[in-house]
Order: structure tokens, then C-alpha cells, then sequence
């Protein structure tokens, strides 16, 4: 039997997120007292910064094609598409909150 240890998750971890399109880099190279520094202590797992602009863009590719889809105005769809993600980050707030 296989036994895992953490370095062996890790590495099929980033593996798998490379394969789905994210960007792995070394924790080094974001560390806090790093000149790209994306974490603000050493402790930070998740990228909270990186993590909120992949999902408001994800969202923002589902909405535009929501909105086609239903034959909402090609001139019309940047607008809605700011306001259903203003809309949902008030809404993710709230719900946070509770």
C-alpha cells in the first residue's frame, strides 16, 4: 500500500490545477517580504486576492453568455453584466456575513 504523505497530495494538487489552467508558482516567489508578494504572511494558504478575480471572471464569462442566450441587446450586455456581478458581490457579502 501507497502511503501519502503531504508532499505527494501537494504535487498532485498542482498538478491537477496546472492541468485546469491555473498558474503555479513557487510559495517563495510570493512570500510576504517578496517584491511580488501575494500573501500576506507565511501562513496564508489560499490567495484570497487571486482567488475573488478568477471567480468574478468566471462569472462574468457565465453571465454574458446567459444573457445572449435569452437574446438580451448586444449593447446592453456590459452594463448588465457590471450590475449581476455588483448585485452578487453585495449578495456573497450578506451571505458571509450569516
Amino acid at each position: 500500500m501507497t502511503a501519502f504523505t503531504e508532499s505527494v497530495v501537494e504535487e498532485a494538487a498542482l498538478t491537477w490545477l496546472e492541468r485546469a489552467g491555473w498558474r503555479v508558482r513557487n510559495g517563495a516567489e510570493i512570500a510576504p517580504d517578496e517584491p511580488a508578494a501575494e500573501r500576506e504572511d507565511y501562513g496564508q494558504v489560499v490567495l484570497a486576492q487571486r482567488l475573488r478575480e478568477n471567480v468574478r471572471a468566471q462569472l462574468r464569462v457565465l453571465v454574458k453568455r446567459i444573457l445572449r442566450r435569452h437574446g438580451y441587446p448586444p449593447d446592453k450586455q456590459e452594463k448588465a453584466t457590471e450590475t449581476v456581478l455588483e448585485q452578487a458581490a453585495l449578495l456573497s457579502g450578506e451571505w458571509a456575513a450569516a
